[in-house]
């Protein structure tokens, strides 16, 4: 098989892993201040129209109701960071895991709380989407063997 221009033999552009997984890291951290700002333009442009997830209190939620649940005016945020993001990629899909470390006010109680997050990418025409994602609330204090 010739090989010409620059291109790999399957005519595809050539990917530089580092800047993907940086992509993804990015729209993790940009998904925090989202929360953060309890915003949904980010999720409606960045996760798929058949997004399915669980909440960290079990509740399973599609792309309409996790907008919804950001956009509920019932938890004001001083802080929501997302910290200890991973990317694992794998051809057109990629897994982004990372602490959610977030301090507020809900429903006129402070709290403070962190939360394992598990994302699932797929690499789009129109860039990376997400298709799925898990959010563990983690106990506080616990170590926990399993």
């Amino acid at each position: 098989m010739l090989h010409f221009g620059g291109q790999n033999p399957d005519d595809q552009p050539v990917v530089n892993p580092e800047m993907e997984r940086e992509e993804i890291v990015n729209l993790e951290t940009e998904a925090a201040r989202a929360i953060q700002t309890n915003t949904g333009t980010f999720f409606r442009r960045v996760y798929a129209d058949d997004f399915a997830g669980t909440l960290s209190h079990g509740q399973l939620v599609n792309k309409t109701t996790f907008i919804n649940a950001v956009q509920n005016g019932d938890v004001k945020y001083d802080a929501f960071i997302a910290s200890d993001v991973n990317v694992r990629l794998f051809r057109d899909a990629a897994v982004a895991t990372s602490m959610w470390s977030a301090r507020g006010v809900y429903k006129d109680q402070r709290f403070s709380s962190q939360m394992r997050t598990m994302h699932v990418y797929i690499n789009t025409p129109h860039g990376w989407r997400v298709v799925s994602g898990q959010i563990t609330l983690l106990p506080p204090g616990a170590q926990q063997p399993l």
